[in-house]
């Protein structure tokens, strides 16, 4: 089947950000704005995300050699931090739209990734994700061309409005699942809109529906049967470092909303003798408190980013110890971002007080959110990888999730 037919029209573009920090900075602000409302509501921020591609932001980690701004792994953090603070859907959105790109050059052979990345560019394109390795309900069945899809997948965040999805299918046959990539608009795709968590109510996580789907097989980024390279298996640090800095910005938003509360509006206890609730020494330990949770994970979180950025330009030369060494301290900074997040999040109420609560500041967001992300892999098999390797070395074993 021809991909011709299936393209979706240009998107309007705007030139590469020279200073990619400065632009998320600026959409993040933008964002703020109307953060609480849209969390409110749920739904498809279609206008919002049609900012984020308008930012030039979507080409941010594409190579210079296909079109894009070759931006390295630390930068792309700060993009996902920055903007997570404001409204950690939306970086959700954006960071899984980065993760597909990258499963594309971690796959792809060198014909798929000037495809489809120099298209990407090209047209401005959107990915979305319906690669859920625990989800089993896709199977591809081998056809002349390459597979035959049907089934669902769930979880698939950025799906609802994206160009392009990253998708996995389990092959029968093989006992294995095969990766690919798909048009979002493609026959026999459909696209179920139906996120309904208490949290991260606009990352687009629906479920997405297969039927008849065809697969070619050049669109085919890793076949059934084959096993993945130690390259490739970085994928999963990716996401989980995504993860970890969408959890560190949301601490770090409901750390800023918790200080402009207490310097604005908050009222001193009437027992604590000072004029402000900010000349608190009460308050003041307790902002100390969380700013040494945030504090450490931010520190680790960018070490892995330049880990990660290290080993992602070695190209095939990564070994498989190098790869469980990040892993670790991909784990370090997932484990302190997940503490800090929900800490933070949480005790900031016991030093906003009553008042903070009212529905108008939404503050209760930064808690649903990050509540709702930190459940996506649970945080103990983590802390147990990190127990092994500091008793004996044992890097985590390559998987989706670790």
């Amino acid at each position: 089947m021809s991909n011709a037919l299936l393209k979706p029209p240009p998107h309007p573009t705007r030139e590469a950000p020279a200073d990619p920090l400065h632009v998320v900075a600026e959409l993040a602000a933008r964002l703020a704005e109307t953060a609480n409302a849209r969390d409110r509501a749920g739904g498809h921020a279609a206008q919002e995300r049609e900012w984020i591609r308008e930012s030039g932001l979507l080409t941010l980690s594409i190579p210079t050699a296909f079109g894009g701004q070759g931006a390295d792994w630390p930068t792309v953090y700060q993009v996902i931090r920055i903007l997570a603070r404001a409204d950690s859907a939306l970086a959700h959105v954006l960071g899984f739209h980065y993760l597909q790109l990258a499963g594309v050059d971690l796959y792809g052979t060198p014909q798929q990734q000037r495809r489809f990345l120099t298209q990407t560019v090209e047209q401005n394109l959107f990915w979305g994700n319906a690669l859920n390795p625990l989800d089993r309900r896709t199977t591809a069945v081998d056809a002349d061309y390459g597979f035959v899809l049907d089934g669902v997948k769930s979880f698939s965040s950025g799906s609802v409005g994206s160009d392009w999805l990253t998708i996995s299918a389990w092959h029968a046959e093989t006992e294995t699942a095969l990766i690919g990539v798909l048009p979002t608009r493609q026959e026999g795709v459909a696209v179920q809109a139906d996120w309904d968590a208490f949290g991260q109510r606009q990352t687009d996580s629906g479920n997405v529906h297969f039927t008849q789907v065809a697969l070619p097989s050049t669109q085919v980024l890793q076949a059934p049967g084959h096993a993945p390279t130690a390259r490739a298996t970085l994928r999963s640090q990716i996401a989980q470092l995504i993860m970890a800095n969408l959890y560190l910005g949301i601490g770090e938003g409901a750390f800023e909303a918790a200080r402009a509360y207490t310097l604005n509006e908050a009222r001193p206890w009437f027992a604590s003798g000072v004029a402000s609730a900010a000349a608190d020494p009460l308050i003041q330990h307790r902002f100390g408190q969380l700013w040494l949770k945030l504090r450490p994970a931010a520190v680790l979180a960018d070490h892995a980013a330049r880990e990660l950025d290290r080993l992602f330009r070695l190209g095939d030369a990564v070994t498989a110890r190098e790869r469980g060494e990040l892993a670790v301290a991909v784990a370090e900074a997932k484990v302190l971002a997940h503490t800090a997040g929900i800490d933070v999040s949480n005790q900031m109420f016991e030093l906003t007080g009553a008042r903070s609560t009212s529905a108008r500041y939404g503050y209760d967001r930064f808690w649903r959110n990050v509540r709702v992300h930190t459940l996506h892999d649970p945080v103990d098999y983590k802390i147990r990888d990190l127990g092994r390797f500091a008793i004996d070395g044992t890097v985590p074993e390559p998987t989706a999730y670790s």
